[in-house]
């Protein structure tokens, strides 16, 4: 699994003129990307990870600051750029796999304590935010594996 956090002061995410998803007082938002090789191990881990990375101000963590989380799926995240003009996907997961594991995602925040707002999976979103920095950092679960570098 992918996520790009990026600290926000506030966030939303509107579907079809509807807002499905907002943060009204400094967070993370969580692009989400899930690939074909994942499972419920690396959504717990990531969860685990991003609750507790201390990343917003004070070197707090969603969970010591009280702090929610805006999650959107975010299919393009595992998209290969290698070869041609166009992105290949082959390595997305999956609608049918990858819901099951952005929900526990979701679930696994949650059951630490991190309120959780969302948008749509699946769906064209409109996100936006004022990201407070301004400060994105990137996690891959694959690279939670190896050994730490410098």
């Amino acid at each position: 699994m992918r996520a790009v956090l990026q600290r926000a002061r506030t966030a939303s995410v509107t579907v079809d003129g509807t807002v499905t998803g907002r943060l009204d007082s400094p967070g993370l938002v969580v692009l989400l990307g899930v690939s074909v090789a994942d499972t419920e191990t690396e959504a717990r881990q990531l969860a685990e990870k991003v609750a507790h990375l201390r990343i917003l101000q004070d070197e707090a963590s969603l969970v010591s600051a009280g702090a929610g989380a805006l999650v959107v799926s975010q299919f393009t995240l595992y998209g290969d750029v290698r070869k041609g003009r166009r992105p290949s996907w082959s390595r997305s997961a999956k609608g049918e796999a990858a819901e099951p594991l952005y929900e526990l995602f979701i679930a696994e925040l949650q059951d630490r304590g991190v309120p959780v707002e969302r948008g749509v999976f699946g769906a064209m979103m409109d996100v936006s935010l004022v990201n407070s920095g301004p400060f994105t950092v990137w996690v891959d679960t694959d690279e939670l594996k190896g050994p730490r570098r410098g």
